[in-house]
């Protein structure tokens, strides 16, 4: 995880209106979802503050876990380029593996979906064909099988569509460019109802302004444990921009 920049309200914005973004709240949303993953058993590492660069707190985008191997991503927008350099030894001290994207690759981390051994990647503004050429050079090996997604109305894959722990992937259909792509798909009745953060046992990390998304998760017998995200919103960010999880079996 990232603490907020001091100039987060200048991050970009790309499919959505520029709204004013409250840096104080920003700063106690951004300690409560900290304490949540806490308070359900996560050990959390910060990455070094980035202060100059205003969307550094959406640390998903700088890196991409699979197993115990880590892509450190190469960010579509320029802007960000500077957010990667503090997140590779951080992760590397953790016994991870290394891998980059490289020029003229593009690839965000919250493009990425991972799915038991599928994954799959949006390709829209952010990420680009040879970045998913690369991806599928470095996980296939490892036994991944990578899906490119068409994505035109979102601004990374993972704000149209995550996945519960049983493997259904859930989304906001107006988001969406084809659900068919998924072979089990449930569409949510709130936008923000489609991401959702896998905690263990069930639990699912999702913003708390989607009470009817939450009535359905738990329907299906899961557990809906939710934060406000509302500043986040507003720059186009999710409840999985946030973090990056890495679970025992990927270290």
């Amino acid at each position: 995880m990232r603490r907020p920049s001091p100039r987060l309200a200048e991050g970009l914005v790309t499919h959505i209106e520029r709204t004013p973004v409250d840096l104080e709240l920003a700063v106690r949303q951004w300690e409560v979802y900290v304490d949540t993953l806490r308070d359900v058993g996560w050990d959390i590492v910060e990455v070094p503050p980035a202060p100059d660069c205003p969307d550094s707190v959406f640390v998903e985008d700088t890196v991409l876990m699979y197993r115990n191997v880590a892509v450190i991503c190469r960010p579509g927008a320029d802007e960000r380029a500077d957010e990667v350099l503090a997140v590779e030894p951080v992760v590397e001290a953790l016994g991870c593996s290394i891998n980059r994207i490289r020029t003229p690759g593009t690839l965000d981390g919250g493009d990425v979906l991972k799915i038991g051994d599928t994954v799959y990647v949006g390709r829209g503004g952010r990420t680009n064909g040879e970045g998913i050429r690369q991806l599928r050079e470095i996980l296939e090996p490892l036994g991944a099988t990578v899906i490119a997604v068409p994505l035109t109305k979102v601004l990374h894959l993972k704000s149209a569509v995550t996945a519960l722990p049983d493997g259904t992937v859930i989304g906001y259909p107006p988001a969406i460019d084809d659900p068919a792509i998924f072979p089990r798909f449930l569409p949510v009745p709130e936008e923000s109802g489609a991401h959702v953060v896998l905690l263990g046992d069930g639990r699912l990390l999702m913003a708390a302004d989607a009470p009817r998304s939450a009535q359905l998760f738990r329907d299906l017998g899961y557990t809906p444990v939710e934060v406000d995200i509302s500043e986040y919103v507003k720059l186009e960010g999710c409840v999985t921009c946030l973090s990056v999880r890495l679970r025992p079996t990927a270290r």
